[in-house]
């Protein structure tokens, strides 16, 4: 055997060795099997908070809506009002397959595909229990319109910020051979005042949750606990 067509066969064995390694690799097991009924699990009136219908959540344009179909199983919009006349504009997004080419869109893509210029203020953790929620206030404007927004992905078993915390969930449930579900949750409100808003939104999104059964509720907001990222964080 020559020098030559030797080289050539041992790459072309690194190539296969390869090949077979990255399908051993690849997550093939779904970690939810089962999809969310977003219309049951999130009940139409809770705490001070009930259906206000006279508000409809962002629409999305047809070429948008068609993608999002492809990425998320189901879809829950919603606006409630209270006592007090605060309104709270809820959008779910459900997507029980989240490899790469399927992940959540975060709400800075969608708002700006609706012609909203966005400005991300940053992560705002929320604290429900021993649960921390690893949300993000936004604020998108069009014309008069200035809409606060707080929103949180939920990616397996635990809530995470940005591209980024979704890929790292996604590599970890990959190296155990699940595909991670996730979960978009977006509330916002219109409202100038944006500090207000999402003080609102906090209170609403607290009411929520606790009218929400424990097993249901960690399809919204997982299950990892402080405790547990403190222990990772070791």
């Amino acid at each position: 055997m020559s020098y030559v067509s030797g080289k050539n066969l041992l790459i072309g064995l690194v190539m296969v060795a390869a090949a077979l390694a990255s399908i051993a690799l690849t997550p093939s097991k779904k970690l939810a099997e089962t999809k969310i009924n977003l219309e049951q699990l999130v009940p139409l009136e809770f705490g001070d908070w009930q259906i206000d219908p006279t508000i409809t959540p962002l629409e999305v344009s047809p070429e948008v809506k068609a993608q999002l179909s492809k990425i998320y199983n189901e879809t829950l919009s919603r606006t409630y009002v209270n006592k007090q006349g605060e309104r709270v504009m809820l959008s779910i997004a459900y997507g029980g397959d989240q490899s790469k080419s399927l992940q959540v869109h975060k709400p800075e893509t969608c708002y700006v595909a609706q012609g909203f210029n966005v400005k991300n203020l940053g992560d705002s953790p929320l604290l429900f229990g021993n649960l921390q929620i690893k949300a993000r206030h936004l604020i998108a404007t069009l014309g008069n319109r200035s809409e606060p927004i707080t929103y949180w992905m939920r990616i397996g078993n635990t809530t995470v910020y940005g591209g980024l915390g979704q890929a790292i969930n996604r590599y970890k449930m990959g190296l155990k051979g699940y595909i991670p579900d996730g979960l978009l949750f977006r509330v916002s409100s219109l409202d100038s005042d944006k500090e207000q808003a999402f003080r609102t939104q906090e209170k609403f999104i607290d009411a929520l949750l606790s009218a929400i059964e424990p097993s249901s509720r960690s399809k919204l907001i997982g299950t990892e606990s402080l405790s547990d990222l403190v222990s990772d964080a070791k």
